[in-house]
């Protein structure tokens, strides 16, 4: 009887110190370079569109794990477009990031006010403002008529990105795009009193970057 106790404990011990192994963060192999958080985006969005994702932090043992607070590695300001899911398209999880989405990923001073809050008392370290092909509200923008209800509230927000598009060559719709995401990145970039600062400090990075509907994989602005 002793003998089949001692045997049961240590099979329970076994299970688990097996479970707090895999429950254990990863580390670096000795040597290894340290992936920043823009590293880990870029990685992820490779493997969803290699479609080897890893599903990683997407378990009840991940939901208790964040109960206890969050520590994001990245803030998402991105569109509400369905079509475009940062924890899917980066391969992401529960608790590993901060999304703020709007129509045309513009930024009032609500969304500001989030993005400040996951800057200032999450000690994020990473912004990325995420466009996307045939943005809807950039088309709306476009068009030049007045939209309906508060919808025009982001067509006006968006209009200086396209007169900007509108002396560049090439297709108008891709340009602005591209310009209004330009354009919300310099709005964090200059953002008093909280994200210059931590900006100039080397604390906190802000890029801009454009998710291709037709292949999943997100274009990192250049020089970022």
């Amino acid at each position: 009887m002793k003998i089949e106790l001692r045997f049961g404990l240590a099979v329970l011990m076994a299970i688990a110190l097996a479970g707090c192994k895999s429950a254990a963060p990863a580390t670096a192999a000795p040597g290894a370079a340290v992936q920043t958080p823009l590293d880990v985006l870029k990685e992820g969005n490779r493997r969803f569109v290699e479609g080897r994702m890893l599903h990683d932090h997407q378990d009840m043992q991940r939901l208790v794990e964040i109960a206890k607070g969050q520590h994001p590695i990245a803030i998402i300001v991105g569109c509400s477009d369905s079509r475009v899911t940062p924890e899917i398209i980066f391969d992401q999880g529960l608790g590993d990031l901060f999304v703020v989405r709007v129509a045309g990923n513009v930024v009032d001073d609500h969304a500001l006010g989030s993005i400040e809050y996951a800057a200032e008392h999450l000690h994020t370290s990473l912004i990325v403002v995420l466009g996307h092909d045939r943005c809807g509200a950039v088309q709306a923008a476009i068009s030049g008529d007045d939209a309906p209800g508060h919808i025009q509230s982001i067509v006006e927000s968006i209009r200086p990105a396209v007169d900007a598009a509108k002396s560049e060559p090439g297709d108008l719709l891709d340009n602005a795009i591209d310009q209004n995401v330009r354009r919300v990145v310099k709005q964090l970039q200059t953002s008093q009193p909280i994200l210059q600062p931590q900006i100039q400090a080397g604390q906190l990075q802000v890029v801009g970057a454009r998710y291709l509907l037709d292949s999943g994989a997100v274009r990192f602005f250049a020089n970022q």
